[in-house]
């Protein structure tokens, strides 16, 4: 409907330039006024007409008067100019003054005004009809078209291209992809060798781990042409379309091989096949299907390697992860000290950073950032700078914009009454000395009463270094520092004021403890797990908990979280009574200040925190 307008719009138009056009060609640039043969004769006998200019069945009178409009008389075709002057009785003395210039008619104004108004009806239908009949074509072509892949090929000028270089980290994945580009490059030593490459190469990670810029990677090292696509891309509306544009896609491949195919979050069409719903002509298996036959089935598939991208590996059908399809799985995990530095001079390539700025120091204040994080880090920290009117970018403006990626950004609008502004003060101090005191919690970095997210207030705590485990000494410690906020707010105000502050510490800590009895086996329960995770793969969520234990074991689990946070509660508040002075100096401080960074927490509480730096963090921690 919208093309048909914009058709209609632009022939309307078109019409109202032709016929402006030979309006003004008709009366040349000014609008004649049309009177009568009698009127004529009497301008004339009269004196009145200074030229009269005769051109066919037309007599165009130009007055003397320069205001007076040029005048038009119709005559009969068989009658001259003449001959209307002698039967009207023109005397002689007014035609002998008379200026009379005869022009003979033009040809394509007699053919325009005779074949026009047959010709114009007759081409608006028409060109009706053409674009009629070029919308249904388009329509048709579109529907044809829904079989056909659509791939975005890289180029070899690419400006964005990207290479090994460009990707700090991963070390084992780039070498494992190296391994591609050098068959692609040059297949015969591995031929000789009698070595087969992978046909397909899954990459798996977290999110923001670099999938997709490792794929850009091997799509710039290697000269070879490289499709991508991403699995949504491939299921329609219709039935079958998905399997079709596998096939096109592959048979493109083929055509230009050696190539790369690479799809990327493939678990939209990868996700395991039986789960009971959608019925044996469900769209999304049967894409997958035709992915698995494309890899390996009857046809020879040689000289195209497929990649694929997904952050949820243990949602795909085991038919796509078996040797001969996606044979080879590269993983790519979060990035350590050493790579979060390498990441972080990468994106801080134009961008004016302080003197006092440390790369190295900004790796270890950010442990658990994905690559992904690190670059929203930059570029955050960027933009308060501009807003702030800098030339350079500060540590101010990285450590504020280290918080705004953990949190969110600052509410300076909320504005908190003084009860508000106490409780908290006495909730995140209470999460501070507990985890100052502690010895196997992570050291306490920041205290602050200001709101940002959905947090009224925060306690930072991060590791100095990169560990990969929990023990159960550091599980005890962290279950007491959450208790800390709710123990301080019950000590200080009574059991009847607590507020819902602690509602997010309490949910966070009951998950940790039912880890720790369920999952990790640190519980009087024994060493064993309880409960095996099922998931309904089409709502791509887990949905449904399969207990492999008795009614009465789920009452010891229940009773043996409860003992476990009880048990973090009474040391949280033993280690509040005995340092009630200096929790009562830190929040006067926040009370003050409202942000207290580590130098100013350890004045308070009396010197520098002694931790087990061998102890294990997976990351920045935040109580809220």
């Amino acid at each position: 409907m919208r093309n048909f307008l914009k058709n209609f719009l632009v022939i309307f138009a078109v019409l109202l330039l032709v016929a402006g056009i030979l309006s003004l060609v008709k009366s040349g640039g000014q609008a004649p006024v049309t009177i009568g043969i009698g009127k004529m004769v009497a301008e004339i006998n009269a004196g009145q007409v200074e030229k009269v200019v005769v051109q066919g069945d037309m007599i165009d009178l130009t007055l003397k008067d320069p205001k007076a409009a040029l005048q038009e008389v119709t005559k009969e075709s068989q009658d001259s100019f003449g001959d209307i002057m002698k039967n009207y009785g023109v005397t002689d003395q007014a035609r002998q003054n008379l200026s009379v210039e005869v022009k003979s008619e033009s040809t394509w104004k007699y053919w325009a005004e005779n074949l026009i108004p047959v010709l114009l009806p007759l081409i608006i239908i028409i060109a009706f009809f053409y674009f009629m009949t070029r919308g249904v074509q388009g329509m048709n072509n579109k529907a044809m078209g829904f079989g056909q892949s659509n791939p975005r090929q890289a180029k070899p000028d690419d400006k964005d291209r990207k290479t090994f270089a460009d990707v700090a980290g991963a070390k084992e994945a780039k070498e494992e992809l190296e391994e591609v580009v050098d068959f692609l490059r040059d297949q015969k030593k591995f031929v000789q060798m009698g070595a087969k490459i992978p046909k397909g190469v899954l990459l798996m990670g977290s999110p923001g781990t670099g999938k997709t810029l490792l794929a850009r990677a091997v799509a710039g090292e290697a000269n070879v042409p490289f499709f991508h696509m991403s699995g949504s891309e491939f299921v329609e509306m219709f039935v079958g379309v998905g399997a079709s544009r596998v096939r096109d896609l592959f048979a493109k491949a083929k055509k230009a091989a050696p190539a790369i195919v690479f799809i990327d979050e493939i678990d939209a069409v990868g996700r395991r096949r039986g789960a009971g719903l959608g019925g044996g002509h469900d769209e999304r298996e049967q894409t997958l299907n035709q992915i698995l036959v494309e890899m390996d089935g009857f046809e020879n598939n040689s000289g195209v390697i497929v990649m694929a991208a997904t952050n949820r590996p243990d949602v795909l059908d085991p038919a796509l992860l078996r040797p001969g399809r996606f044979d080879r799985r590269v993983t790519i995990d979060m990035p350590d000290i050493k790579d979060r530095e390498e990441i972080l001079l990468i994106h801080a390539k134009g961008k004016p950073l302080a003197p006092e700025v440390s790369i190295r120091k900004l790796a270890e204040r950010t442990p658990g950032f994905s690559g992904a994080d690190l670059a929203n880090l930059l570029n955050e920290a960027a933009i308060l700078a501009v807003r702030r009117g800098r030339k350079v970018i500060g540590e101010a403006e990285i450590l504020e914009s280290i918080e705004k990626v953990l949190l969110g950004p600052e509410r300076k609008g909320r504005v908190m009454s003084d009860r508000d502004k106490k409780t908290t003060a006495y909730h995140e101090a209470g999460h501070a000395i507990v985890g100052y005191l502690l010895p196997e919690c992570d050291p306490v970095r920041k205290v602050s009463i200001v709101s940002r997210g959905q947090a009224g207030g925060y306690t930072l705590k991060m590791p100095s270094e990169d560990k990969h485990y929990h023990t159960l000494a550091q599980f005890r410690d962290d279950l007491a520092m959450a208790m800390g906020g709710y123990v301080a707010e019950k000590m200080i105000f009574g059991a009847t004021q607590v507020s819902t502050g602690p509602s997010s510490d309490l949910q966070n800590a009951t998950k940790i403890a039912r880890a720790m009895v369920m999952h990790y086996g640190m519980s009087s329960l024994g060493p064993r797990t309880f409960g095996e995770q099922d998931e309904l793969v089409f709502l791509g969520r887990e949905i449904h908990e399969e207990r492999d234990y008795s009614d009465k074991t789920a009452e010891a689990i229940d009773a043996e979280v409860g003992t476990l946070l009880v048990e973090a509660e009474k040391r949280a508040k033993q280690e509040l009574m005995t340092h009630r002075e200096k929790m009562e100096k830190m929040v006067a401080v926040l009370l003050e200040k409202e942000t207290i960074e580590q130098e100013e927490i350890e004045t308070i509480m009396g010197g520098p925190q002694k931790k087990d730096y061998n102890s294990d963090s997976e990351g920045i921690e935040v109580q809220g």
